[in-house]
């Protein structure tokens, strides 16, 4: 389990910046001014974890079970929460109601993973869900120029086997991307740019945390 410092962004976007050697680089935007919303410790709950909140819900559109959680914490209501299992001398280092700072639990050319969800494309055919390349166009082909061909066989085993790719809803899943590199820290904006793209559309939200497969993903102590 990956137990790394993380954060709740939101993804603004991508853009290019110029990197030391002149090179250009595309990178990805991310939002993430966090709060930290609850906490849980090993003698109440079991085990550690910090609980983050992102973005203003109203109060209107809040449930009373909700709403008396924020309450209890003294906080507004919070659009997005994410429990975030953490060890306990990191947990015990925020305070309910406490910013989460970016530059403190990340730092430049800092491994990390990261997890949101793609852009839904609905009911996509073989060719865009699956990359195949199609039937050939001429020599009396008719309505099977984008079609997946044959999807199993007759006597043997008479059935279509599970897995068969075939076409149905594509996209609108958690994807992770592991190993991705981040490229410039701007705390007082509370931005993040990370090398390449990340998966999902503008506004979508997106879990930032150190990468858990490759070394380099806690930063260093400070």
């Amino acid at each position: 389990m990956n137990q790394h410092h993380g954060t709740l962004g939101r993804k603004l976007g991508m853009t290019q910046i110029f990197a030391e050697d002149g090179m250009v680089q595309r990178v990805t935007v991310i939002e993430a001014p966090t709060v930290v919303v609850g906490k849980r410790t090993m003698e109440t709950d079991g085990y550690s974890a910090l609980i983050l909140g992102l973005g203003e819900r109203k109060e209107k559109h809040t449930t009373k079970p909700v709403g008396g959680f924020f309450k209890k914490a003294g906080l507004t209501p919070k659009r997005h929460v994410k429990e975030f299992r953490m060890p306990p001398e990191a947990v015990a280092e925020y305070e309910v109601g406490q910013k989460v700072e970016l530059d403190k639990i990340f730092e430049v050319g800092q491994f990390i993973d990261v997890r949101s969800k793609s852009r839904g494309r609905g009911f996509s055919g073989v060719m865009r869900r699956h990359n195949f390349h199609g039937q050939i166009s001429t020599h009396g082909t008719h309505e099977y120029r984008r079609n997946g061909g044959s999807i199993g066989t007759n006597m043997t085993p008479g059935r279509v086997l599970k897995g068969m790719k075939m076409p149905g809803q594509y996209g609108n899943k958690q994807i992770s991307m592991l190993n991705l590199k981040i490229v410039q820290i701007i705390p007082e904006q509370d931005l993040i740019l990370i090398k390449g793209g990340v998966p999902g559309s503008k506004n979508g939200i997106i879990v930032v945390r150190g990468a858990v497969k490759k070394m380099g993903g806690r930063p260093k102590a400070k």
